[in-house]
């Protein structure tokens, strides 16, 4: 599942996964079903959940849409027993459970229904339920409008965030705890997103991005959701990419940060790879590092920051969002790194400060504990036309094309005299097709 963002030109554009409701003979004595809603149309949804899997299911009425593209389905193909409880055709409000305590109820979906939840793990109704919501959750009001999980460490603790007209419901998975605020300045939210740590309300066809503990919102708000959370003729700037054969794939540049987590680079455009709960996507690289407006030549992470190399250009960034470039860069080359320019590749090791400089077949390692920092040893590698690097908990992958290259560690690639067999890149690594 691909949410298409922009033009990631070698990359991924929307792709639907999950169950296709082709057969609809089983629900033809449904009546109360309504024709298939259109979200291109500019609805309002009821609610929006992943699933365990990563999925996204946006809910409108008794039809949903699975993923960032496709048509809407019926669904009780997906929730069937949401049908043989109820024909209603709708639910108030949804979330995936974060709960890092009780792996007995972490990813499992919950729906709520006026006075009653329901709680799925993959996509089957789960024993004793559907329950009364104060069974579940104590304090939380019926007849909600919109739910979203919350983290610790994006909220104080594992936590759900309720919402009903301006009221909003801070529910402390552990303690069971209800804070109840007012966010006047946000609009009702009729159904609530959490997506690669950025948390979205939405109302009607709008969706407006807020900070979970403060509700704060930063930006210009509120957007249209067809330009970003699906695919609309006439909407968003995907144009009609497809998604790529695993053999079309190249990068610019691959790092992951302290944090875990991981980017690839490719022309004006990066996507984040460890984020298969929910999907893998694509971003402007400006929209993250508003300064890098021309793609990259290689980028690395160290002691929380990101090093993006551009021509004789280097750029460093907080790694913690939002991205803020350090004061004082860019700087040339030269003055951060003692090197000229220009560089196809570098990596870091976890917990090392060397940064390893691939300039065509040779490797230049410099101490960046040091000052000033200079080149401490060169080695020559047997590979050509290496276009980007990172050293990961599994050692060193050096990419040439749509190939990449395997070594335990950068000291056995210095040492390395024999050209060995590449791998190719897989839908795995970078949610490509065969």
């Amino acid at each position: 599942q691909v949410l298409f963002t922009g033009s990631f030109n070698v990359h991924l554009t929307l792709t639907l996964t999950g169950p296709l409701d082709h057969d609809h003979d089983h629900h033809e004595d449904q009546v109360h079903h309504n024709a298939n809603p259109d979200r291109c149309d500019g609805i309002e949804f009821d609610a929006i959940a992943p699933d365990e899997k990563g999925h996204t299911f946006f809910f409108k009425g008794d039809h949903l849409w699975n993923g960032f593209n496709g048509p809407a389905q019926v669904s009780s193909a997906f929730f069937r027993e949401l049908d043989d409880y109820h024909h209603l055709g709708h639910v108030d409000a949804a979330f995936r459970m974060h709960n890092s305590e009780e792996n007995g109820k972490h990813d499992h979906i919950y729906f709520f229904l006026d006075d009653k939840v329901f709680s799925y793990y993959n996509h089957s109704l789960e024993e004793g339920y559907p329950k009364d919501i104060q069974l579940d959750f104590p304090g939380v009001p019926s007849h909600l409008d919109a739910a979203v999980e919350c983290p610790k460490g994006e909220c104080n603790s594992d936590s759900v965030l309720f919402f009903k007209g301006e009221e909003v419901y801070n529910y402390d998975i552990a303690t069971q705890l209800v804070k109840e605020r007012q966010w006047a300045h946000l609009p009702n939210c009729t159904s609530a997103f959490r997506w690669l740590e950025q948390y979205y309300c939405f109302h009607g066809h709008n969706f407006t991005r807020f900070h979970p503990v403060s509700g704060e919102v930063n930006g210009v708000y509120p957007k249209d959701s067809r330009h970003y959370f699906m695919r609309c003729p006439n909407f968003g700037h995907g144009g009609e990419a497809k998604v790529p054969k695993c053999s079309e794939v190249t990068l610019d540049a691959i790092t992951s940060d302290d944090s875990g987590k991981t980017y690839a680079f490719t022309g004006h455009n990066y996507m984040r790879l460890d984020t298969h709960r929910d999907g893998k996507h694509t971003f402007p690289i400006a929209r993250t590092w508003k300064e890098v407006t021309n793609g990259v030549d290689a980028v690395f992470s160290y002691s929380d920051k990101i090093y993006i190399i551009k021509g004789d250009q280097v750029y460093i960034y907080k790694s913690a969002a939002p991205s803020t470039l350090i004061e004082g860069y860019p700087k040339s080359l030269n003055e951060e790194l003692g090197i000229e320019g220009p560089v196809n590749a570098a990596f870091v090791c976890k917990d090392h400060h060397i940064v390893h400089i691939i300039q065509g077949q040779m490797m230049k390692d410099i101490d960046l504990s040091a000052t000033p920092r200079v080149v401490a040893r060169e080695a020559s590698l047997p590979i050509s036309g290496i276009e980007a690097g990172m050293c990961g908990p599994d050692g060193v992958k050096l990419y040439v094309g749509s190939e990449y290259y395997h070594y335990e560690s950068p000291g056995v690639l210095a040492l390395s005299r024999m050209l060995q067999e590449p791998k190719n890149v897989t839908p795995d690594m970078m949610g490509c097709v065969e």
